[in-house]
């Protein structure tokens, strides 16, 4: 991740029609899945269609507040917002899943796989299980800089307020070709251009974001131990953001009684996207 400086002019929210994806099936169950910080539901887009295709479940893949929106709005996007609109997002799934009589899978990536951990403790007689995609407790993949250490440090200076990272590869991608994709797309994309991040998530990663998710992780990590719900874990092995430490930290600290860990060795940390 290279570090790049400035001061965006003042940016407004714009007017999103596209809420993420939605998929309408006649199943027994219904599923919510989140994305991950700074990306979008499009990254969940084949679990959610498989999902819909195989088990015929009902998918809500629902986009978390203020992704989408220009680059500005997003970095002022706090840790409870972020959590609030996983809350919303439970609510109208949870409304649906008793309507209709069919138990709701939580579950998503990253910053996803955090909120639905969170929504399993605050909500366990709502949840029949959760999912959680590489869950994001530790930075300590191989493609993390050095200075990503210097977070808890910047989260108390004004620097935080001016400094981004560009996204670099791998993109969390182990598949070249996606890969090669995504890095065509990032390497035109100019700091406080997010055209395309409704569709495509950023090419820049707000500092005052990791601020706020190092907020949200220790939320998390608080919560593990009144997860009860039956719980599946994937992680790459070779994530190159968040290692399998993650992984196991919830398995040893959740109390769930039934509690899945895979671990896939074709996948970096976009595992619902990669090989």
């Amino acid at each position: 991740m290279a570090v790049e400086w400035a001061r965006l002019k003042p940016q407004g929210a714009v007017e999103l029609v596209d809420r993420g994806i939605f998929l309408r099936g006649d199943g027994g169950c219904r599923v919510m899945l989140l994305h991950g910080l700074t990306g979008c539901p499009t990254e969940l887009g084949y679990l959610a269609h498989w999902l819909r295709s195989r088990g015929r479940y009902h998918v809500s893949c629902p986009r978390l507040v203020n992704h989408g929106q220009p680059l500005g709005v997003l970095a002022r996007t706090t840790s409870a917002q972020l959590y609030q609109s996983a809350k919303d997002a439970f609510f109208e799934a949870r409304a649906a899943a008793r309507a209709e009589g069919v138990p709701l899978v939580i579950g998503g990536l990253s910053l996803g796989a955090n909120l639905s951990l969170m929504l399993a403790a605050e909500f366990p007689g709502d949840v029949a299980g959760a999912a959680c995609l590489a869950p994001t407790l530790f930075y300590d993949g191989w493609s993390v800089p050095w200075y990503h250490r210097l977070i808890p440090l910047v989260d108390y200076t004004p620097l935080k307020y001016f400094t981004y990272f560009r996204e670099d590869e791998p993109y969390g991608l182990k598949d070249e070709s996606l890969r090669a994709k995504i890095a065509a797309r990032y390497s035109k994309v100019k700091l406080g251009d997010s055209s395309d991040a409704a569709r495509m998530g950023y090419a820049h990663f707000p500092v005052r974001l990791f601020c706020e998710m190092r907020r949200i992780i220790s939320e998390c990590k608080r919560s593990l131990p009144q997860v009860t719900r039956p719980l599946l874990v994937v992680q790459a092995e070779q994530d190159d953001v968040t290692g399998p430490r993650n992984a196991q930290f919830i398995m040893d600290r959740v109390a769930s009684s039934r509690r899945e860990l895979v671990l896939l060795k074709q996948s970096y940390h976009l595992v619902s996207a990669d090989l």
